[in-house]
């Protein structure tokens, strides 16, 4: 059985704490103003971010949450994104993983879903 370290959210805007381990951006658009070296990534991976129409869709209303959830769930088993979810556990299991993203709300955001699949499937692999 394998062991995943801790898997967090926070935002792309906070500086690195102890404890961050890999902080890797999952928004597919850069922060906006957030400057390469304010950022600390140590990652962006873009390919599990939610698709500009789905993300479009969603437009973070919290009443959207739960179908948003499914639909990205859903995008996240085409094989280029599975593979991108195979490496992030794989981070994960090295050491605590960061997701970051620049959504407002960390709780309707697509990494928290991220976070929540990483944990379902840490013990398969």
């Amino acid at each position: 059985m394998s062991h995943l370290h801790k898997i967090r959210v926070g935002h792309a805007y906070d500086g690195r704490v102890w404890g961050d381990g890999a902080r890797v951006l999952v928004d597919r658009l850069w922060p906006r103003g957030l400057s390469k070296a304010r950022a600390d990534l140590d990652e962006w991976c873009k390919t599990v971010a939610p698709s500009v129409e789905l993300r479009t869709w969603y437009g973070h209303d919290p009443e959207l949450f739960e179908q948003f959830r499914e639909r990205y769930r859903t995008e996240l088993d085409e094989p280029e994104r599975i593979e991108a979810l195979r490496h992030l556990q794989a981070l994960a299991k090295r050491r605590n993983l960061t997701l970051l993203t620049a959504a407002t709300r960390l709780e309707t955001s697509h990494a928290i879903v991220l976070v929540d699949l990483l944990g379902e499937h840490g013990d398969t692999g």
